[in-house]
């Protein structure tokens, strides 16, 4: 079977020889020194100020949104992962959808300004597909309305945009380091921001709100990384470089076998380091897009559609209608992508989708 991914395990040695460390200590939890190593080196790679590791991508937005002071409306996008809504609305706040770029599957600044009511607070905006949003514009928009800008970076782990990580742009970037991400942790992420002030109270409130060994200075959680998952990041971290490049080269082989049909690949701007973190095709029709899954699967290769449905047809939030967002997640697919992925199976998978358009 070929999966749409498939994790990649570093050597078990390897592994196990961080994990004598902390047998060693008995040291598991409680920014012990693999998260802070890990921490420190991640800074380095990225190229950012701060960087906290929290248990999951899902709580890096919610800690970010409590950082904020957010309370109200976030203007958000209504094509992403359904984590990046329901992570602030568990947190009370209401989701105001704006639809998205055609070409670039973003949020579109260009329909921003009219969502933005009396009662809106911030923008929180998805780097879709590790594709960078319009930075410059969000953030000029954010200036004029007094807004906060949140970046869900889930999939943008290395991403560089104009010779700098994407993740220094906002007040605040969020990662996923979840098992099916380039980079992982097993299950992880981690917030970023280059505000002194903001990173404060990140640092306390990942910790029960903690500010000192008798000091409880506001609501906080239990959002930090054990040094089990540290472990496992710092074994994978000198490897992203050649997961990257691995998976270009495979990106640019599904992009020469489909070239001269009419399925549409993932669309880069010009000034993009990009991480090839996924692999989505858009078809002609919801039609064609089922019927090509459904051949696929008879032949053990299982794609997703990522993202369906379109976050602003869910049951529990405001109902908007969004075309071009409802349209694009009907019609898209991720074919599988990940390290250990054989060209021999990208032609078979090439194959089979071509099959099922005849």
């Amino acid at each position: 079977m070929i999966n749409v991914t498939k994790t990649y395990l570093p050597p078990f040695e390897e592994y196990a020889e961080l994990l004598k460390k902390v047998w060693d200590s008995h040291w598991i939890t409680n920014n012990g020194p693999l998260v802070l190593e890990l921490e420190q080196k991640l800074r380095g790679f990225l190229g950012v100020k701060h960087l906290f590791l929290v248990s999951n991508g899902t709580i890096a937005i919610q800690v970010a949104v409590k950082a904020l002071g957010l309370t109200k409306e976030i203007i958000t996008t209504p094509f992403s992962y359904v984590a990046s809504t329901s992570a602030f609305m568990w947190e009370g706040c209401r989701p105001v959808f704006v639809d998205i770029d055609p070409d670039t599957y973003d949020i579109d600044p260009a329909k921003i300004e009219a969502a933005i009511t009396s009662n809106t607070e911030a923008i929180l905006a998805v780097h879709v597909y590790g594709n960078p949003c319009k930075c410059e514009a969000i953030e000029a928009i954010a200036r004029k309305h007094n807004l906060r800008v949140i970046y869900d970076a889930a999939h943008a782990f290395g991403v560089q945009y104009n010779g700098q990580s994407v993740l220094n742009f906002g007040d605040i970037s969020t990662l996923s380091l979840h098992a099916t991400k380039i980079f992982h942790t097993a299950e992880g992420g981690a917030i970023v921001t280059n505000d002194d002030a903001i990173a404060a109270k990140i640092a306390a409130l990942r910790n029960f709100g903690q500010t000192g060994p008798d000091q409880f200075t506001q609501v906080g959680i239990n959002a930090k990384l054990s040094e089990l998952h540290a472990a496992m990041g710092l074994c994978l971290l000198p490897r992203v470089p050649e997961f990257i490049a691995t998976r270009k080269t495979l990106s640019a082989l599904y992009d020469s076998l489909f070239a001269g049909s009419s399925l549409r690949t993932l669309k880069i701007d010009a000034g993009v380091t990009f991480n090839y973190a996924y692999y989505p095709v858009l078809f002609d029709s919801e039609q064609a897009l089922v019927k090509a899954m459904d051949h696929l699967r008879v032949h053990d290769i299982i794609p997703r559609r990522y993202f369906y449905p379109a976050l602003n047809l869910l049951p529990y939030v405001p109902q908007q209608h969004l075309p071009v967002a409802e349209d694009i997640s009907r019609r898209i697919l991720c074919l599988p992508l990940f390290v250990e992925l054989k060209p021999e199976q990208v032609r078979e998978i090439v194959m089979r989708v071509l099959e099922a358009r005849s």
